[in-house]
């Protein structure tokens, strides 16, 4: 470990390289991210090495992946990097952001559950407003821990649709939708009354569901009906939501989420959007936001955006209602 001698040699530049190496969990794309060489950040590393007596990134298989140590490390440097920027700017909050000169990189976990059209309108909207700047669209699933992912640094934005969000991240709400099914025409559902589809007959149909996007999470229609003391049977999970309506099409299963989503499939597939016979609160998306960026004038812009394409989707007129045949009877 560092003697005091040692770090009061410490420069903030080292602090970034660390932060970025353990990010990017690459020594060349680290490189590429500050602007330097693979040799001097390399070298940088041995450095971080020697200061923390911890190797801080390990081979694993192909790439290379951050100790224990390193990921502890991540977040006090994190915060000393944004206190450092408070520090020497102190008008930072205040800065303005310019998005048709930016080159920033901006990284969003989004799920695609709210509306196959939104994540295509927002990459179009940002390319518009800030043609120069880099955008990561990251799946929201069970593997990818988003709360750390935001603490760390690692992602700006989550977008995603909870019955609790987490309570310790910012929140802005983006829109609510019905909890409505989507069946196939051949499903007789869609062909009964509105007395007949019923709370029973719908928990025995055979349902789909997106895979849980957190271990022994049940997502937020299974966990209502535990809250009604009552389960459906569900007999497809799957992680690919978007191919869902198409596997509804060509059998009797049942989709149980928003309108929004069901109804850009209604004019393209044989299926039809009909009434949940359980009664469910809104559908509520959310985008959840760090403290860490929080006050940065870039990701204030972000956020804007983000809601400003969610507000033009849901109620600006590209909220197509389906048909009146594809309501079926119910």
């Amino acid at each position: 470990m560092a003697q005091r001698g040692d770090f009061d040699k410490i420069e903030l530049h080292l602090i970034r390289v660390l932060q970025t190496l353990i990010t990017e969990r690459s020594v060349s794309r680290a490189a590429v991210r500050l602007n330097s060489t693979q040799p001097a950040v390399s070298a940088q590393l041995k450095r971080l090495r020697a200061l923390t007596g911890d190797p801080l990134l390990v081979r694993a298989g192909n790439g290379m992946t951050p100790t224990e140590t390193a990921l502890q490390l991540l977040d006090p440097a994190s915060r000393l990097l944004q206190d450092a920027d408070r520090l020497f700017s102190p008008h930072s909050r205040q800065r303005s952001f310019e998005p048709a000169h930016s080159a920033l990189t901006f990284r969003i976990a989004a799920s695609d559950y709210l509306d196959p059209l939104f994540l295509p309108e927002l990459v179009a909207h940002l390319q518009r407003q800030a043609p120069g700047a880099r955008l990561e669209l990251m799946p929201l699933s069970g593997a990818f821990d988003y709360r750390r992912s935001l603490a760390q640094g690692a992602v700006d934005l989550v977008i995603g649709n909870w019955l609790e969000p987490p309570g310790e991240l910012h929140l802005g709400r983006l829109m609510s939708d019905e909890i409505v099914c989507l069946v196939g025409e051949d499903h007789p559902a869609a062909r009964l009354s509105a007395r007949a589809w019923t709370a029973e007959r719908y928990l025995e149909c055979q349902h789909v569901a997106p895979t849980p996007l957190h271990a022994n999470a049940p997502g937020v229609i299974d966990e209502h009906l535990a809250s009604l003391g009552v389960r459906r049977d569900i007999v497809v999970r799957t992680a690919h939501f978007s191919l869902i309506p198409l596997m509804v099409a060509q059998s009797l299963l049942v989709l149980t989420t928003g309108r929004l989503f069901c109804s850009r499939y209604v004019d393209s597939l044989p299926v039809r959007i009909v009434r949940c016979p359980v009664a469910f609160p809104p559908l509520t998306y959310y985008q959840l936001w760090h403290d860490l960026t929080h006050a940065s004038a870039a990701n204030r812009w972000l956020r804007e955006q983000v809601r400003e394409v969610a507000r033009n989707l849901s109620g600006h007129g590209m909220l197509r209602r389906p048909r009146a045949r594809t309501e079926g009877k119910a």
